[in-house]
């Protein structure tokens, strides 16, 4: 079945090709999730409720673009908008100049599973902007409008986001140097 006729059918909640749709793109989406969420269960919740809106606004889907594109759009949404309603989540405002610093993510030495981890171990605003900056291309005034923040603090979180990452990947490699001692 096409792309285009399993659309059709999900519009129509044909649960068969819901459940189609949904084991062609969980995965993919699953691993868009994972970057935004804190943790499995927490990514598991925002990909659920990722796929209500897909399941509710499939119509709106106008083969305008990839239809994965629009699929990961609405994750990422999905995933926004629950910290949205976290109150406290920007609590953090503009703090003036922070000196940014570069991460290397392509190091050899470090492991996919290491990267997610500490990633997800950011404060949710330094990873919400991390992972929209660096790993999805938003450019500051996109993430300022997308999470209701001013560019400048878009620009802040991310100095801060990079400044722990790098401070924790050179901990880990110095460790790792000791244990080879």
């Amino acid at each position: 079945m096409s792309l285009e006729q399993l659309i059709k059918k999900c519009i129509k909640q044909d649960a068969k090709a819901q459940s189609q749709l949904y084991k062609q793109y969980a995965s993919k989406l699953f691993s868009l999730c994972l970057k935004y969420c804190s943790n499995y269960a927490e990514a598991e919740d925002v990909l659920h409720d990722a796929f209500i809106t897909v399941f509710s606004k499939i119509d709106q889907y106008k083969n305008k673009g990839s239809f994965e594109g629009w699929l990961k759009r609405i994750a990422i949404n999905t995933a926004l908008q629950r910290y949205r309603d976290d109150v406290g989540v920007y609590d953090i405002i503009n703090e003036g100049n922070i000196e940014d610093v570069s991460v290397d993510l392509n190091d050899d030495e470090l492991s996919l599973d290491f990267l997610l981890g500490i990633i997800q171990e950011l404060p949710n605003r330094y990873r919400l902007v991390f992972n929209l900056y660096v790993l999805d291309g938003y450019s500051h005034v996109e993430i300022s409008e997308l999470i209701n923040i001013s560019t400048g603090t878009s620009k802040s979180n991310l100095a801060r986001a990079r400044l722990i990452l790098k401070e924790k990947i050179e901990s880990y490699k110095a460790s790792l140097n000791s244990q080879s001692l």
